[in-house]
């Protein structure tokens, strides 16, 4: 009798948390049975296993969104009854082009006279370009001269356009020749050029969207010549084609920037 009480003793707090256990939902716990030893006899436990969740680390998300996305790749010749995805290809690139000259022309930290030529000046027969107007040349490494002598009755508009151009400049006039001092190059030039780079830049950008939504107008047109599947590919790769011209503008803005901030 004694023997029984000591042996029930030892196996109560397994027999009653087995017990707990068996009224719950099997998906609540989980019970693992181990034998141990404790002064050399045998005593059972019952311990609830509880349920781990792994979560992704840092490292793992960050591989996760350095992957990069499948390519398109089609082959042009197979949809030019579509569209014609090289001179798709031609005309984004004009603009990367377009941007650089802009850059050369315009944002640069010496100002040239080459900076003025296409300043626009709205005149009484249209939007004309500087240089259309009027003869510019450099006097001095910090004078550059605008002649109107050619449109005089333009001399007002032609120096409204160059102190709106952006550049820092402030011309000043005599009868019909423009004196433009050439601003000194300061940190406040240099920031000033910089903001206008991303201005150009935002412009160049605006062109190349209406460059991608003709293009995908157009083969959205054409849904009568090919399957919904063709269609969405073709959206797809000149989608891609935008993206990987914006990418090329942004680096080109990144370079000008690094220059102008030396």
């Amino acid at each position: 009798m004694a023997s029984g009480l000591r042996c029930f003793r030892l196996v109560h707090p397994a027999f009653c948390n087995s017990l707990a256990a068996l009224t719950r939902p099997v998906s609540e716990v989980t019970l693992q049975t181990v034998r141990g030893r404790q002064n050399d006899r045998g005593q059972c436990m019952a311990y609830a296993a509880v349920p781990v969740r792994h979560f992704a680390t840092k490292k793992a998300k960050a591989k996760g969104k350095g992957q990069s996305q499948t390519r398109m790749n089609l082959n042009t010749a197979l949809v030019e009854d579509i569209i014609n995805l090289e001179e798709v290809d031609e005309e984004m690139k004009s603009v990367i082009e377009a941007l650089k000259d802009n850059f050369n022309k315009t944002v640069s930290i010496r100002t040239s006279p080459g900076s003025l030529d296409n300043i626009t000046v709205v005149t009484a027969d249209g939007k004309l370009a500087l240089n259309q107007i009027s003869q510019i040349s450099m006097k001095s490494p910090q004078l550059i001269l605008v002649n109107m002598a050619s449109f005089p009755e333009c001399t007002a508009a032609a120096i409204k356009a160059i102190r709106e151009s952006g550049m820092n400049l402030n011309p000043e006039v005599e009868g019909t020749l423009i004196r433009v001092p050439i601003p000194k190059v300061t940190r406040e030039h240099r920031e000033m050029l910089v903001k206008l780079a991303k201005q150009n830049t935002n412009k160049a950008k605006d062109s190349l969207r209406k460059i991608r939504t003709n293009a995908i107008n157009k083969v959205k047109k054409s849904k009568d010549k090919a399957s919904e599947d063709t269609i969405r590919l073709i959206e797809k790769q000149i989608s891609q084609m935008a993206d990987d011209t914006v990418a090329e503008l942004d680096r080109h803005l990144a370079m000008k920037t690094k220059e102008l901030l030396g």
